[in-house]
């Protein structure tokens, strides 16, 4: 199958997963939660679905199992949106890449507040 529609079905499927979860889902379990990418086979049989959580511990635990439970309403919705001959596998796959970025975003901002913090050295004041 060509790349390039299985590229299109990805983003379709990202939307449309997105949409599903945002305004379909009815489980006060399921929190914030942000859909990074979708992974499909060449033959678009199976689709890894990569989600962000947000919020605490028991938050994240209990919007997980909410997702997990849900997933064949999911996927029987993506099957009545998008018209493909075979509905795909659905899995989900937690993305940290978010969780990261922020870890990150923190280290940067503590070494700029120490090196806002320090004196200048005897070297910078010798140059000026």
């Amino acid at each position: 199958m060509s790349q390039l529609r299985v590229e299109k079905v990805q983003e379709l499927m990202k939307q449309e997963i997105s949409e599903i979860i945002l305004r379909e889902l009815k489980d006060p379990r399921i929190g914030f939660v942000t859909v990074t990418a979708v992974e499909c086979t060449g033959d678009l049989r199976e689709a890894k679905v990569y989600v962000s959580i947000m919020g605490s511990e028991q938050q994240m635990t209990d919007t997980w199992k909410g997702l997990q439970s849900s997933l064949g309403f999911i996927r029987r919705e993506v099957g009545h949106r998008i018209r493909l001959r075979f509905t795909p596998e659905l899995t989900f796959a937690l993305d940290k890449s978010l969780d990261y970025s922020a870890h990150i975003q923190e280290l940067l901002l503590q070494v700029q507040r120490e090196a806002a913090g320090q004196a200048p050295s005897p070297e910078t004041k010798e140059a000026e």
